[in-house]
């Protein structure tokens, strides 16, 4: 039941094969035995009980809210919740308890969806491991799975995977069966990272089609919500309830299209996949790289056209981005001053001592680092030589995609990652900064730009790891990029988790974090 599809737990619970309490208590027992994987912040047991039962009561009674009734999901924790804490893994806001929704969870549990929990993440959404926030690093649901333990003698406890991130949490909470959909946020990748890691689908919509109200920011001029579902159709069905405009959120646009169900028999022949030469990139591993051109085998012998592309600026991509993000960064994070919310220091002999002390305790190395490098390239003296050239680059980079697509190109296949997931000793052994160049040298470009991007699993590697190629198209064309993800997934052939063993452990030898009664 846990493996179906949100479709078919909808049709089990019209046929009363399943109620959604019954659904929500066989989540939250996954949870619990899938704890070790530490995915999840806080577990909101007794709220999604009450909405489980709400549920039911509606669907007894034939009035649905929708095609997500009844169905439970879990929300990265950078998304404000009502009355259930966001804590962006940082000590800043551990204590945090926001007094509203994001808009994105609004339209969730507007269709009746059943909040099980929020989930680990990086601090503040800023690294690609899921390994650096207050609570802990998420361990890989793979690194569990028969496929994996068939290629490590080690036990999965001293020799796991890492999950990448920042969406880490998200993305193992879906992978390992205790949710059916879950939000992340993506700002250079971190939604499609992680989804290639842990075998999930993974998309960041076109900027601007989801709000981002409620969203933490990080970086206000490329953050989207992302979507992490199972199935191609899954994530189709939640964009349908989640994009359009918001009066909360200015950058929000009109949904071009409703989003109804994806077509059965959608035909590449007159399509035209572009594969960009430039994301041949040093360290691109040779399993990643059979998958790439397997895939674009297929598109050929289907009848699609399969053409090289240049992309010239990407070399400069991951430069400009880290630029950008740290200049962002630093005005986003100017707000925690321990003043208004969030953590204050007791050390107050001053204002001046209060603020730097609050800041000092309540932001990891990396959050500090980023705010340092994002004030320096802020200075008067130099703005011009770094943030407003960075900003030229990366409007040369959205124009090489806009050549790229008006020569007739509807859209780019490349890699999600360079590698499947590294083991956590091997992760660690590189700090955060380079660690992030690495890992998002192929999902940065589409947020420069602002375009629809999704990652797609489509084989696992010979060390029983999952393996996702991402496709790339035009703004607001993501309607367009799941017909053709999903005719991907039809013929990639990727196994489900759940028939490589189970993920759980006995005797985790850890208690829940924390189970939050919100009503």
């Amino acid at each position: 039941m846990l493996s179906l599809t949100l479709k078919e737990v909808s049709l089990a619970f019209r046929e009363s094969r399943i109620s959604p309490t019954e659904l929500c208590k066989k989540c939250l027992n996954r949870i619990k035995k899938t704890q070790h994987l530490n995915a999840f912040i806080t577990v909101t047991e007794e709220l999604s009980l009450k909405q489980a039962q709400q549920s039911e009561i509606r669907l007894s009674q034939g009035v649905p809210k929708g095609p997500l009734d009844g169905i439970p999901f879990a929300v990265k924790d950078n998304f404000c919740t009502e009355n259930v804490k966001t804590t962006c893994a940082s000590r800043m806001l551990k204590d945090y308890t926001p007094p509203y929704n994001a808009t994105v969870v609004q339209k969730l549990l507007d269709q009746g969806a059943v909040l099980m929990g929020k989930t680990n993440m990086d601090e503040f959404a800023m690294g690609s491991g899921s390994i650096d926030g207050t609570f802990g690093p998420v361990k890989n649901p793979w690194s569990y799975a028969a496929p994996y333990r068939a290629h490590t003698a080690a036990s999965p406890d001293s020799d796991w995977v890492v999950t990448g991130g920042s969406s880490g949490g998200s993305a193992a909470a879906v992978a390992s069966l205790t949710s059916y959909l879950a939000l992340g946020s993506d700002t250079g990748g971190s939604t499609r990272n992680p989804g290639s890691l842990c075998g999930v689908v993974a998309l960041k919509p076109s900027y601007g089609l989801l709000s981002r109200h409620g969203l933490i920011p990080l970086v206000n001029s490329m953050d989207v919500p992302g979507i992490i579902t199972r199935s191609v159709n899954d994530v189709a069905t939640v964009l349908g309830v989640l994009q359009g405009l918001d009066i909360r959120d200015s950058t929000t646009v009109p949904a071009p299209t409703s989003l109804t169900d994806l077509p059965e028999d959608f035909d590449v022949k007159n399509i035209c996949v572009g594969i960009p030469k430039e994301y041949h990139a040093p360290g691109l591993s040779e399993e990643t790289l059979a998958q790439w051109s397997r895939v674009a085998d297929l598109f050929e012998r289907a009848g699609a056209r399969v053409e090289q592309v240049s992309l010239p600026h990407t070399q400069y991509s991951i430069v400009c981005y880290h630029v950008l993000c740290c200049a962002e960064v630093a005005s986003n994070m100017a707000r925690f001053d321990g003043l208004e919310y969030g953590h204050r220091s007791n050390i107050d002999k001053s204002t001046e001592v209060m603020y730097a002390s609050t800041r000092h305790e309540g932001f990891n190395d990396v959050v500090r680092g980023r705010i340092l490098s994002g004030n320096y390239f802020l200075l008067k003296q130099n703005y011009q030589h770094y943030f407003v050239k960075a900003q030229k680059v990366r409007r040369l980079i959205a124009d090489d995609f806009r050549r790229a697509f008006a020569s007739g190109v509807d859209v780019l296949l490349t890699p999600t990652t360079l590698t499947d997931a590294a083991r956590y000793h091997a992760f660690t052994q590189e700090d955060n900064r380079t660690r992030c160049a690495e890992e998002d040298v192929f999902t940065q470009p589409a947020n420069l730009a602002g375009l629809p991007a999704v990652s797609v699993p489509v084989a696992l590697s010979r060390r029983g790891l999952p393996i996702g190629l991402q496709l790339v198209g035009p703004a607001l064309e993501d309607k367009k990029l799941l017909c053709v993800a999903r005719w991907i997934e039809q013929r990639v052939g990727f196994p489900s988790i759940s028939d490589c063993g189970d993920l759980c452990r006995g005797d985790t030898g850890v208690s829940m974090r924390e189970q939050t009664s919100a009503v």
